[in-house]
């Protein structure tokens, strides 16, 4: 039998999930990934770095998607702030837990298998010996 899981294992397991969860759909990967160039303080505009280069991409769209669904989420687990006119986000007190799982994932890039990597800029990028800042706070 298993042992019970503590209160605090147990908020680490449900913060797993929800980073997961943040970082499972394109468009918020995207802002993630751009905010971790941006300097500290910086935003970044949207829809533009929301979209994938690699993806013909009806703008419109994405920005509609942006503001009723991927921002809001991203606002409620505060990785990112955000303003309405002109649309723009910025990092969140809680972006280093998104933004830290991502970098994991680009110092790797080279294990990757091709079918993970081949569409995403950054980890072409990497796997191209691209540089990319190392720090979360600008």
């Amino acid at each position: 039998m298993s042992e019970p899981v503590s209160g605090e294992a147990a908020d680490a397991v449900d913060r797993w999930d929800r980073i997961f969860e943040i970082l499972a759909a394109e468009p918020r990967r995207q802002i993630v990934d751009a905010l971790l160039d941006a300097p500290a303080g910086e935003s970044v505009p949207l829809p533009e770095v929301a979209t994938n280069p690699s993806i013909d991409t009806d703008l419109e769209r994405v920005r509609l998607r942006l503001r009723h669904h991927h921002l809001p989420l991203l606002e409620r687990e505060r990785i990112v702030e955000w303003e309405r006119e002109p649309l723009r986000a910025y990092r969140g007190c809680n972006f280093e837990d998104a933004g830290l799982v991502l970098q994991s994932l680009y110092a790797n890039a080279g294990a990757l298998p091709d079918r993970l990597a081949l569409g995403c800029r950054t980890l072409e990028r990497e796997r191209r010996g691209g540089d990319r800042g190392s720090e979360l706070s600008g």
